[in-house]
This record gives C-alpha cells, structure tokens and sequence, in this order.
C-alpha cells in the first residue's frame, strides 16, 4: 500500500513506521480538507476527527500545533490562561515553511522539527480518531493515548463554549 502513497502522505506513513506503532496512512479518492470532508471520507463522526491546527506565539514568534476535535473552534483565551502562550493564526506560508506541509494535510508529527502541542481534552472520550497525513486526502487512525505518545502534546479545555 505504501509505495501507492503520494510523496507527502508517504512522508508521514515512513515517519509513522520508525515508530513501529502500526499506523497505516490510507489516501482516499474524496478530500478530508476539513473535519466534515474528513469524517465523510472515513465514515466517522466530525468530533473524531483530530484536526491540527498551527499557531504562531505571540512572544516567541514560534509555531505552536493545536490538535483540535473536528466539531470544536480553539479558544485562544482559554489556551492563554492555562499556559501563559498567546497565539495568534499563522498564515499558509509560515504553516508550510514550519511543518514542511500545507494547511489542509497537516499531520499531528513528523515535521520539521517537533512543536510544542496542544491537545483538546474532547478527543479523549473517543476509542478512535483520525488525523491528517500530509495531504488533504490522506489519514489515518489513532487513538487518544496514541496521539499524546506521538505529539507529546498537553491535554487542554481549549475550544469555545457553544
């Protein structure tokens, strides 16, 4: 299956397989852009998908990952008042030129360099996800705990009251 991969999704898929964690990345033939074309794509509800999201910190000028349920808008007041980071969006360009993907496909690791991660506590309460894998048609399948081993991310209340 692999060698049937694009370059970006086989990327992550040899970045997953260092691991030894089993991950399969899957591209599919209809877009997981968004968390809805994801959860159409794989048949799942909007809310397991993990969606990555790039910030830049305010202070620092470093990219902060916020892995986000796909149902959920990030609250940055929030982030700032359980970690002290403002955050602001990052444009398409710094996304690119921190993660080496586009906004779109933006796998939770295996980029450039590791980021500091953020994780919505909302995806705990499902036994699987799915996360972006380097294109905005590739995925694959995760679980909560897997996640936070692979991101070494920080659980958070971080999405917007309803």
């Amino acid at each position: 299956m692999g060698n049937d991969l694009s370059r970006s999704a086989q990327r992550v898929q040899d970045f997953l397989s260092t691991l030894g964690n089993g991950f399969e990345v899957t591209e599919l033939a209809s877009s997981t852009r968004t968390a809805a074309e994801a959860a159409d794509s794989v048949g799942c509800q909007v809310e397991q998908i993990a969606k990555s999201l790039i910030f830049r910190d305010r202070e620092t000028g470093e990219p902060v990952l916020v892995i986000a349920s796909g149902g959920n808008r990030v609250d940055v007041g929030k982030i700032k008042r359980a970690t002290g980071i403002s955050l602001k969006r990052a444009d398409g360009n710094f996304v690119k030129q921190a993660t080496g993907f586009a906004i779109g496909g933006i796998p939770p690791a295996g980029h450039k360099v590791p980021l500091k991660t953020l994780l919505d506590r909302d995806l705990k309460q499902y036994p699987d996800i799915w996360a972006a894998a380097g294109t905005p048609f590739a995925v694959f399948a995760l679980t909560p705990d897997a996640l936070q081993d692979l991101t070494k991310g920080e659980w958070l209340d971080l999405c917007e009251e309803g």
